[in-house]
């Protein structure tokens, strides 16, 4: 019952239906039953098709822990497919939410609009969210994986001439025996015997042996404290090239010859590593912000496809 005006002086009592009365009063705008429903949908079946992308090798991203993908190989098959997984999934959680909603008698066919779509968006809201909760290590490694990656390849690039001699060494700081024994190239270049008569043979060979890992095991000490430096002092040189003058039989003119002619070789090989995994990092950062870019497209398809299925849906529940 309520009390009406009716353009006189008197009030006129209006008989309202009671259950239509309460109804219009405790109905609640939002449907959350409906849209935990079409989220739970939604999140399901993302992580079905990206399963299903992963094995017909449509999608570089894995639905499971600690698999992410490398922005690298963020492909033309990957967006699509990410795609087309958001903006199904998306929209048959917006469906079903607007299908399931509770139905708002005397409401403005206006304002039943706005209502599932903002259903369809809160499904995909919260189906992205769960989603995410899930998929934590895979948008971790979009975000870090170019910075990673690029960390990576550029410290591993500057130590790579070193690491077979240069950075060999044990924690005393003596040569490592791979180090020593044929663990890196140029080292060993250094110490190759010069072409000898069998008059100069030693006759102790295992004396000549250890004594030249001595001199190898010094020579990758001295480098290795110079590594970060473009040249070596003019007294390492000359004690590094009569090092190798003992161990070679050459002059010691020949030895700083030939001291010069590879460790101008090191520095060479160096400085062409650092600049590729420069290069490289450079394209991993770019590939980077491509993959992320393209996800926030998808995602933002998902959130429109997940709005416009929730208003179809919300049409066939209310006709």
């Amino acid at each position: 019952m309520a009390l009406s005006y009716a353009g006189t002086d008197e009030l006129e009592i209006v008989n309202i239906p009671p259950d239509s009365y309460s109804s219009s009063i405790n109905s609640s705008a939002v449907s959350w039953g409906a849209i935990f429903a079409g989220a739970a949908v939604a999140a399901a079946l993302s992580l079905i098709l990206l399963m299903l992308g992963a094995g017909l090798g449509l999608s570089a991203v894995s639905p499971w822990a600690n698999k992410g993908f490398s922005a690298a190989t963020f492909g033309i098959s990957t967006i699509v497919w990410i795609t087309v997984t958001q903006i199904l999934a998306a929209g048959m959680g917006g469906y079903l939410a607007g299908r399931l909603r509770t139905k708002w008698d005397g409401v403005h066919s206006d304002e039943v609009f706005f209502r599932d779509t903002a259903h369809g968006f809160l499904t995909w809201s919260v189906a992205t969210l769960a989603t995410a909760a899930l998929l934590t290590s895979v948008i971790e490694s979009v975000v870090k994986g170019g910075v990673q990656a690029g960390a990576t390849v550029a410290g591993s690039a500057v130590a790579a001439v070193a690491d077979d001699g240069l950075n060999q060494m044990d924690k005393t700081g003596n040569a490592s025996a791979s180090s020593i024994n044929g663990g890196n190239y140029f080292i060993d270049s250094l110490f190759r015997a010069a072409p000898t008569s069998p008059d100069t043979v030693s006759a102790n060979p295992q004396t000549d042996i250890s004594q030249k890992n001595a001199s190898t095991a010094e020579v990758v000490r001295i480098l290795a404290n110079s590594k970060d430096n473009k040249s070596l002092p003019a007294e390492d040189v000359s004690y590094i090239s009569q090092l190798i003058a003992n161990n070679t039989g050459l002059t010691q003119q020949e030895a700083e010859s030939r001291f010069n002619e590879t460790y101008a070789q090191m520095q060479k090989e160096k400085l062409e590593t650092e600049l590729a995994a420069k290069n490289t990092a450079e394209k991993v950062r770019k590939a980077t912000i491509y993959a992320t870019l393209w996800l926030f497209v998808s995602l933002l398809m998902g959130a429109f496809s997940a709005s416009l299925a929730a208003t179809w849906g919300g049409r066939s529940r209310d006709a």
